[in-house]
């Protein structure tokens, strides 16, 4: 189901700030399913005009067709002179009112508008058809032709609706409610906390005995039929641009009046219904079991051989209809391009059993938005509400008359009631809910709740899927929030726990998802020009790949030596779709070929292989160890009344690297370093002991550029098997002191060039058992104080013993000794 926001927005009073995106949020949280969300117009620039053509000349000698007009566009183009434009189009004349492109825009796909030679003549823009502006075609297969009262010059972006968003709804078997804008407007309203304007509410009149007679033989099949007329239609009045649009937008081609408007309701209110031309219907209208072997041709022009069990609508002649599925040719509503246009029509609301559309349906194999919309449940009481809003958009829209007759058959019966109890909700989940809360939300749903222990609910007409006490719970608790369920996770037997590695794996993901990042695991294929874009040396051993001898992509045949390249794929189709503040990351294997190349042996299948055997194999496969990295783009931390924000940075990434290795339990070295796609000047080296482990920073521009990023963007990698091998991750218990602590700052001056790493180790190893932890709080640099190349670094340092309160000579020589030991490795010298 496709729901545009503009039209949900009618009936449900949005807040003006909210996007697509944040309703969809919404709604997944209350149990359905959004797939997407569709940003119509989201690259569309004008100016995009009304125009009227002036003249058309017919341009010979070429293969096709060639037509060069002048077209009035009013003052858009800025001089008010005719606009020329070439165009193949045949389907408009001298004096309609179309829609012009003018230099300068741009169309959906990135498509660009300027003035061109072509067909030896220079078109100054574009007349342009429902599929170049992303509409769908109308019918016309050709040049979008408006209505001649359109204004010429008149802004054609806003006239046909074409920047919207919209919702696409993956509706399960049960929700048949939500097979139309006002079920996901109630959805939308419950879990917004906002009213409904339901538009079913209309005053409706009672049945009377001047309606359209109608006999229903097959009162099981048919519970309900509401028959209205409507006379004296104009033949030419087509559908107003506002609906042919919705209908678009929600995945439907308009056709002609009558039929989109009965179109247009079922999308509305989800009671599907059917036009006749009243001149063709013969007699009274019956419901009624096919007879086997009889025959209707429908309106796709199949003539079909009807079965026993089908349900159809029939006249004095025979069936004129496949009951909730498709009508007949015979009394198919007139276009409005036929000279004799329909002016009389009978109008059918009907619901039918379930059971019995989806059979039809299925042994017909005929699909159809009606069946589809009967087969998951209609909402009976909807028929003659949805029957008088048809009525009404026909009066206004093409000038007929509304009949006074009003028929209506209906089949008794009562209300469908459940008796569930009121802690019933709270059992199934194991959440105490309490009475109040399970009250009000049946209440929501549109269910009458009575009792207090034992509560008697009545179920809403448009819910027939609330069937029993189970189906109560589900309600209440998907609206209160499934993510809001405790979890209960299974004890594994003692001695089959995860491994190491797993727990690390595990660790690792769970501490980056704490920290903002969010998970995108890629595809492990590359293609070697991405090593060309990760400006990696000739030499870089990552250029050395396993190649596949059957790839899924003859563009992608190698495996991954970094997980960088998938990782920036994934950050810059999300900044594409319009999620610019990212921060993504993933944990994964890389495939380092070996050094020596073997053939794995060909292991045995009639007996378990030996330990040699599986060992053989191994050393034939190419090391996979398993790496993390993290991108980063956009606000790190958002604006708003808390304060300014602030972007994504390289210390972001450095951060994400430092936060990996305190899970693995390593010592991790943050020094600066130079490699392949980070920025030169911006560039963190990761090591632990003598190894090089990774890499973090800001990427180099030309990376950036080369894969199309936001600028800026900042990415870590670290060697994950690495750190394991080289860490502890056994709990350490915080040692708690009851001394205090002695802090001492102390700034040094050193050379530019003198990494902070090193004065910091220096710092920590001069000072000794005591010193308790040390931070670097300011980095300084003025030429005229410090001198030429020089740069001061202020460290805090904590010192603390654990059996005594330390003396201040104590803190002071401890400070000394590293002073000392900094300014014999690294050069540093007390700034004064």
């Amino acid at each position: 189901m496709r729901v545009p926001l503009s039209w949900l927005r009618e009936y449900v009073d949005l807040p003006a700030t909210e996007t697509g995106r944040d309703v969809q949020a919404k709604l997944v949280s209350a149990g359905l399913e959004v797939e997407t969300v569709e940003h119509l117009g989201a690259d569309l620039k004008g100016p995009l005009v009304v125009g009227q053509v002036l003249t058309i000349e017919e341009l010979e000698g070429f293969k096709k067709p060639i037509r060069f007009c002048t077209v009035d566009v009013g003052q858009a183009n800025g001089t008010g002179e005719p606009q020329e434009i070439v165009c193949g189009a045949r389907n408009f004349s001298v004096g309609d009112k179309v829609v012009v492109v003018l230099p300068g825009a741009t169309l959906p796909g990135g498509f660009s508008i300027s003035a061109r030679k072509t067909y030896g003549k220079t078109s100054h823009g574009m007349i342009c058809s429902g599929d170049e502006l992303g509409m769908g075609d109308d019918g016309s297969h050709g040049i979008i032709v408006l209505p001649p009262e359109t204004e010429v010059g008149k802004d054609a972006i806003e006239l046909l609706e074409l920047v919207d968003e919209v919702l696409d709804i993956a509706v399960t078997a049960n929700r048949g409610d939500c097979l139309s804008i006002r079920g996901v407007a109630r959805e939308a309203a419950i879990a917004y906390g906002l009213p409904l304007s339901d538009p079913a509410l209309l005053d409706v009149p009672g049945p009377n005995a001047y309606g359209y007679p109608v006999e229903v033989s097959d009162p099981l099949g048919c519970d309900r039929f509401t028959a209205r007329t409507v006379t004296g239609l104009s033949p030419e009045a087509r559908s107003p641009i506002w609906l042919q649009r919705r209908l678009q937008k929600v995945g439907m081609r308009p056709i002609s009046l009558a039929v989109d408007v009965t179109n247009y309701v079922m999308m509305e209110l989800g009671q599907p219904l059917h036009a006749y031309d009243r001149s063709l219907v013969q007699g009274t209208i019956g419901v009624r079991r096919a007879t086997e072997g009889e025959q209707i041709k429908t309106l796709d022009g199949v003539e079909r051989k009807l079965h026993a069990e089908d349900l159809v609508i029939t006249d004095e002649r025979g069936p004129i209809g496949l009951a909730g599925v498709m009508g007949g040719a015979n009394t198919e509503i007139a276009d409005h391009s036929e000279a004799e246009g329909t002016t009389d029509v009978v109008i059918e609301a009907a619901h039918f059993d379930a059971v019995s559309i989806a059979r039809t349906a299925r042994r017909h194999k005929l699909s159809s938005e009606a069946s589809r919309r009967f087969e998951r449940g209609v909402d009976p009481a909807a028929a003659a509400a949805a029957a008088q809003r048809t009525v009404d958009l026909l009066v206004l829209l093409a000038g007929g008359t509304a009949e006074a007759g009003v028929t209506e058959v209906v089949t008794p019966s009562a209300p469908h009631t459940i008796s569930v109890p009121a802690d019933h909700p709270d059992k199934v989940a194991g959440v105490s809910y309490g009475r109040e809360t399970v009250v009000r939300r049946l209440q929501e749903v549109g269910c009458d709740v009575y009792g207090q222990d034992e509560l008697i609910v009545t179920v809403p007409s448009w819910r027939p899927d609330l069937q029993e006490i189970n189906d109560l719970a589900e309600e209440v608790i998907r609206l209160e929030g499934y993510e809001n369920l405790p979890s209960t996770l299974p004890r594994p037997p003692a001695g089959r726990g995860l491994t190491r590695r797993q727990r690390l794996h595990r660790r690792v993901g769970r501490v980056l998802a704490g920290a903002g990042y969010v998970e995108a695991p890629n595809y492990p294929f590359v293609g070697e020009q991405v090593f060309d874009q990760l400006l990696l040396d000739a030499d870089d051993p990552k250029r050395r790949v396993v190649k596949l001898t059957n790839p899924l992509n003859d563009e992608e045949p190698a495996l991954r030596t970094s997980l960088l390249p998938g990782l920036f794929g994934a950050l810059r189709r999300n900044d594409g779709r319009g999620s610019h503040d990212l921060a993504l990351f993933e944990t994964g294997l890389v495939f380092l070929p070996r050094e020596e190349q073997k053939i794995a042996a060909v292991l045995p299948v009639d007996r378990r292989p030996t330990d040699e055997e599986i060992a053989e194999l191994d050393a034939a496969l190419p090391e996979q160890p398993r790496h993390v990295a993290v991108v980063l783009a956009g606000a790190r931390e958002q604006a708003g009344w808390w304060g300014k924000g602030r972007p994504a940075d390289w210390a972001d990434a450095v951060e994400a690297a430092r936060v990996v290795a305190r899970e693995a339990g390593a010592e991790l070295v943050v020094r600066g370093g130079q490699y392949g796609p980070w920025h030169p000047g911006r560039c963190a080296e990761l090591v632990v002991g003598d190894t090089v482990v990774g890499h973090a920073g800001e990427l180099h521009p030309r990376v950036v550029k080369a894969f199309g990023l936001p600028a800026r963007t900042s990415a870590m990698e670290l060697d994950l098997d690495a750190l394991e091998a080289a860490g502890d991750d056994t709990p350490q218990a915080p040692r708690i002191s009851s001394f205090p602590v002695a802090t001492q700052d102390v700034a040094l001056v050193v050379d530019k060039f003198v990494p902070h790493a090193e004065v910091e180790a220096a710092l920590r190893e001069g000072a000794g058992e005591l010193l308790e932890g040390i931070r670097l709080f300011d980095v300084y640099e003025n030429e005229e104080q410090l001198g030429d190349g020089r740069k001061s670094l202020a460290y805090a340092l904590r010192f603390r013993a654990g059996d005594r309160t330390l003396t201040v000579d104590e803190a002071s020589a401890a400070r000394d000794a590293a002073v000392a030991l900094a300014g014999e490795r690294t050069g540093a010298v007390l700034r004064a």
